[in-house]
């Protein structure tokens, strides 16, 4: 992917996840959107967030011969946001360009030692130097991975067992917190995030889960608001008492 179209992606999807209502598609005169223009590297960026299921069109007005779209980050978006920006993936770009560094000296050297044999051992001993440094430096990108991949979902060994997509569920919630999403999340969101990894997975068996994770405080439900009346796709919504839990949290 060109890096232009991946920096307004990652910028739309930013904007995207910030706000939980449906934002214009391309930006119109001094009407926001997510995408600047329809032209152009922000056009070609918005048809491949479409296309990839990044973003999910909600409704759509029509102005004479302009449609304009109204859309919301889906779960993959934020799946897609969290592998461009986490930390995790920063460090393995850069051990990625550490080793790719450290394999071309070689390489490099043996060209120069053929034009200036007379500079050979000084280069020798100063890339010596380099590649020490080059392997501490990998050494210590290759230690921040391993701490990060311990670092996730825990989830005791007797939920697991029997709530078997909770790891999917949590990885989602810290994926969506690290990306910068401030708001809790609602359940119809999280239950199309887990069934991406779960398609078999039924309303009700997700309802039990999640209500099993709350009671062992793993998870946390919180309850839509005082009013209940614009309550959307009110089938996921859980009943406690005279509470009715509508977002999952950390």
């Amino acid at each position: 992917m060109d890096d232009r179209i991946r920096d307004h992606i990652v910028t739309a999807l930013k904007q995207a996840l910030t706000q939980p209502s449906a934002q214009r598609l391309h930006k119109s005169g001094k009407l926001a959107g997510l995408f600047s223009g329809r032209s152009g590297a922000a056009g070609e960026a918005a048809t491949l967030a479409m296309r990839e299921g990044w973003l999910d069109v909600v409704r759509t007005e029509t102005k004479g011969k302009l449609r304009i779209e109204w859309v919301k980050i889906t779960p993959k978006g934020v799946e897609f946001l969290h592998a461009s920006e986490s930390p995790v993936a920063v460090l393995r770009e850069l051990q990625t360009a550490l080793q790719t560094t450290r394999e071309g000296v070689p390489v490099w050297l043996a060209q120069l030692d053929q034009r200036w044999e007379g500079f050979t051992q000084q280069v020798w001993e100063e890339m010596d130097k380099l590649t020490q440094r080059l392997d501490a430096l990998s050494t210590r990108v290759e230690e921040a991975l391993r701490r990060s991949g311990t670092i996730g979902p825990n989830v005791p060994p007797n939920v697991a067992a029997k709530v078997l997509w909770a790891e999917a569920a949590l990885t989602y919630l810290d994926e969506r917190k690290e990306s910068g999403s401030p708001e809790a999340c609602p359940l119809p969101e999280l239950f199309a995030a887990v069934r991406m990894h779960h398609p078999k997975l039924e309303l009700m068996e997700f309802h039990d889960g999640v209500r099993r994770l709350h009671d062992h405080r793993v998870l946390l439900l919180t309850p839509f608001g005082d009013s209940t009346e614009n309550l959307p796709e009110p089938e996921y919504a859980l009943i406690d008492g005279a509470k009715v839990l509508y977002f999952a949290q950390r």
